[in-house]
């Protein structure tokens, strides 16, 4: 069996430096981790690469032709769907060891994810491959401690969850960019009354536009809620403690090392488990 995470999320959201501290993490605890660069137009990243997308594409390639004449967004999906077609190069990259765990890289364009369907063929195609695969999708905690940011958020992270139909984790990243009185606020994000976060916000924005779309939030959040559709784990690159428990997480989901001694979690209670890492960051901070 193999075993595969596939990072995605907006574009800055910490993607690369999550694959970079989770390889950094495994050469800590003797753990080979291997990451495979699948954004066509990146530039630098600090990660040793098992594969890289851009000796079979570049987007500067792709742009610079005249005869296809694309943009950005453009040329990246160009470059996504040529890929798709040339998945033998990627099965020829990855070889046929047993036990990988490999971390895929991927670009930051939401649309890859919600209704382009070369991600969801890049799961089939692992999956036939013998690869157990897991999407770790990572938001920027900077942008979300709004609710209204919150609910979009959670609604591309939803949407994501859909379209692929892997095991999906959501991870608010950066955590270690936020001062000690945000990553306190942050608490009530990771373990949402979802009538409070809107009660609030609806009190401090009383505008017609704002009431008007009330209930429609109000029914968004009670149908999350109910049904325990999205949660997220936060992720503090500079507090081990948090990336092991990301990283146990994700190998519960995958089954990752089910033929050794099983492990009992520190906290039974999942929501209690994040709560006590913010809680930790905030003691550390205030300390």
């Amino acid at each position: 069996m193999r075993y595969a995470q596939l990072v995605l999320g907006p574009a800055g959201s910490g993607k690369s430096t999550y694959c970079s501290i989770m390889q950094k993490h495994g050469e800590v605890t003797r753990r080979t981790v291997n990451v495979v660069n699948l954004d066509p137009a990146a530039e630098q990243f600090d990660y040793s690469v098992m594969a890289d997308i851009r000796e079979l594409i570049h987007l500067d390639d792709v742009m610079e032709d005249q005869d296809l004449n694309f943009g950005p967004n453009g040329g990246l999906v160009f470059c996504m769907e040529y890929f798709a077609q040339n998945f033998d190069w990627l099965e020829e990259q990855l070889g046929e060891n047993e036990d990988d765990y490999v971390i895929f890289d991927c670009p930051g364009q939401i649309e890859l994810y919600t209704h382009i369907p070369v991600m969801k063929q890049l799961i089939d195609v692992l999956q036939s491959w013998n690869f157990r695969v897991c999407s770790v999708f990572l938001l920027d905690s900077q942008f979300i401690i709004q609710t209204s940011k919150y609910f979009s958020g959670i609604l591309v992270a939803l949407s994501t969850m859909i379209t692929l139909e892997t095991p999906h984790v959501n991870v608010l990243s950066k955590i270690d960019l936020l001062d000690k009185t945000t990553k306190k606020n942050l608490e009530k994000f990771l373990d949402p009354d979802f009538k409070d976060l809107l009660a609030d916000d609806h009190s401090e924005r009383e505008h017609r536009w704002h009431k008007r779309f009330h209930k429609l939030s109000m029914s968004i959040g009670s149908i999350v809620e109910e049904y325990s559709l999205v949660r997220f784990l936060p992720l503090d690159i500079n507090n081990e403690e948090s990336v092991a428990t990301l990283l146990y997480t994700i190998d519960n989901c995958i089954q990752y090392g089910e033929d050794l001694e099983p492990r009992e979690p520190k906290d039974e209670d999942g929501d209690n488990g994040r709560r006590d890492v913010v809680n930790d960051l905030y003691n550390e901070d205030a300390e």
